[in-house]
């Protein structure tokens, strides 16, 4: 037997060595809801450690990410009034205006990514404007996304997310970013974002359950992987700096195609029905959460994301400083 890979599996020290893939506390990107009209933190019950922040609350937890050495924080905005085009997305006061604002004032080497949405501010939870036959009306809502991009500009993002799936969405985006002189701030496309039942506990999170329907319309079928090649071409022809493929465990070979397909940096979202079912699970004691979200999170790079948005960002970004 000429040939033993067990050789290079013998000590901690050879493995290292060899080690294919590495992760990083600056790969992670903590997600974080702000809650308007909000006097305290409120926990998320089907997230256990997940918590809707109140505006006070917002600059504290950025400076946790900062010091943890995570890449940066994504925003998702929840307002005290919603009405049906989800007008309070672009207030100039509005939520996460206000988050953004304190952040880059308080924590100003914080990174902060802002998701461009629409779903946790319409009264009916859907992503877009709604025609009267309960149609998401796309080029209307993309009329309503340049307006969201640039006041998240302007109170000071450093990189917008649209995650609505309207078709166009880069395009609007990067015209209405360059139209007002934001040439330099990059757009993370939601490149292939699936219609997933992975998504329940966040929508408690962000209270952007469907009033009625699903979005299945608008977002892509599960069943469906060479159709994210074609989502890729668009949005990198649009001008995506950054594409996405949401959820991940389920469609880690659609991470795999967007890595062998494109030379952009390549995200993905481990969503809150992943993580939950690690928390529960860790919770009964059937599984060791550490070693489970450790194993999850590089079983991601090895698919080929540069990028991993997840609510273990801080936990997993403690653990990795202890094995460092």
């Amino acid at each position: 037997m000429r040939y033993r890979p067990r050789r290079l599996r013998r000590n901690q020290a050879i493995r290292a060595m060899v080690r294919e893939n590495h992760l990083r506390p600056e790969d992670l990107i903590q997600p974080f809801f702000v809650k308007e009209g909000e006097t305290g933190a409120r926990a998320v019950p089907s997230m256990p450690g997940v918590l809707q922040l109140p505006l006070e609350r917002i600059v504290e937890e950025g400076r946790r990410a900062r010091d943890a050495g995570l890449g940066g924080v994504i925003l998702f905005g929840i307002p005290a009034e919603k009405d049906a085009e989800g007008t309070q997305a672009w207030h100039a006061e509005g939520v996460i205006q206000q988050a953004v604002a304190r952040l880059k004032e308080a924590v100003p080497d914080l990174y902060v990514i802002v998701d461009a949405c629409f779903c946790e501010y319409t009264d009916h939870g859907h992503c877009g404007i709604l025609r009267e036959d309960g149609v998401v009306d796309n080029d209307l809502t993309l009329d309503n996304l340049r307006r969201a991009v640039v006041s998240y500009a302007e109170a000071g993002a450093d990189m917008v997310a649209p995650s609505g799936m309207m078709d166009g969405m880069v395009d609007a985006i990067r015209a209405a970013l360059d139209g007002n002189g934001y040439h330099e701030l990059p757009v993370m496309a939601y490149t292939a974002k699936y219609s997933s039942a992975y998504y329940g506990p966040f929508r408690d999170a962000a209270e952007s359950a469907p009033s009625k329907g699903d979005r299945r319309g608008y977002q892509m079928d599960p069943a469906n992987g060479r159709e994210a090649l074609r989502e890729l071409e668009l949005d990198e022809a649009e001008g995506a700096d950054v594409v996405m493929v949401k959820p991940g465990l389920a469609f880690m070979d659609v991470v795999l195609r967007l890595r062998q397909s494109t030379e952009l940096p390549v995200a993905v979202y481990n969503v809150s029905g992943e993580y939950s079912m690690i928390k529960a699970a860790a919770e009964r004691g059937w599984i060791d959460e550490r070693a489970v979200v450790l194993e999850t999170l590089t079983g991601f790079k090895r698919a080929g994301a540069d990028l991993i948005l997840t609510y273990h960002a801080l936990d997993a970004a403690g653990w990795l400083r202890e094995e460092a």
